[in-house]
């Protein structure tokens, strides 16, 4: 295990995210007014993700959808929940700055596999669950090679990729890659899609 991964990482994430904190502070600020105005309470949204080794956390983000139901009270699809502000926020991953909060708390690095849903872990393959072997981040390898535009098998290959060579020059690299793609908007969903197909398994372990 280099110095980095064990240490280094660390620090870089608490001085990164205070930093991004401060200097974001007034978009925050400015965003989460819009999304009182447009979308109402709450603000935040919160739902428990898996975290380093699998460990369940509270991620937080920025709303993008209202809460819509059907006669039944069950929640409608994304495509009919997600406004166009809402998907403004997420092309420009406005929605993700409440995440430098789960970073200083521990639960999150800057730059990791995104943390996805915990009902996704059963279904993972051995070589897939590795992408839990660091913690997850606010943006990562997968995120910078396609985001959700990518199947799901090439976006866990990728997330084991950064698991296998995390690094330094490796983290700057990826965050400087985002700006670009963030300002760039792609690959913000997946074809066909709102945000990204649900993941229900591998093939070889449904047949």
């Amino acid at each position: 295990m280099t110095l980095y991964r064990s240490f280094g990482k660390r620090l870089f994430d608490v001085a990164f995210s205070a930093a991004a904190l401060a200097l974001l502070s007034p978009i925050l600020i400015v965003v989460a007014a819009l999304i009182r105005l447009k979308l109402g309470s709450p603000i935040l949204f919160t739902q428990e993700r898996p975290g380093f080794n699998g460990k369940p956390f509270r991620i937080w983000k920025f709303r993008t959808m209202t809460d819509a139901r059907d006669a039944h009270g069950n929640s409608l699809p994304d495509a009919e929940r997600l406004t166009t502000f809402g998907r403004w926020l997420r092309r420009a991953s406005l929605d993700e700055l409440p995440e430098f909060v789960n970073v200083l708390r521990g639960e999150m690095s800057v730059v990791g596999p995104r943390p996805l849903l915990m009902e996704y872990i059963p279904r993972y393959n051995q070589r897939q669950a590795r992408r839990h072997e660091a913690l997850p981040g606010i943006t990562g390898w997968a995120q910078v090679n396609g985001r959700n535009a990518v199947s799901w098998p090439e976006r866990f290959e990728l997330d084991v990729w950064y698991v296998e060579h995390v690094g330094f020059w490796l983290d700057i690299g990826i965050i400087v890659d985002t700006v670009a793609i963030v300002f760039s908007g792609k690959g913000t969903t997946a074809k066909g899609h709102a945000t990204m197909p649900y993941f229900m398994g591998n093939e070889e372990k449904r047949s």
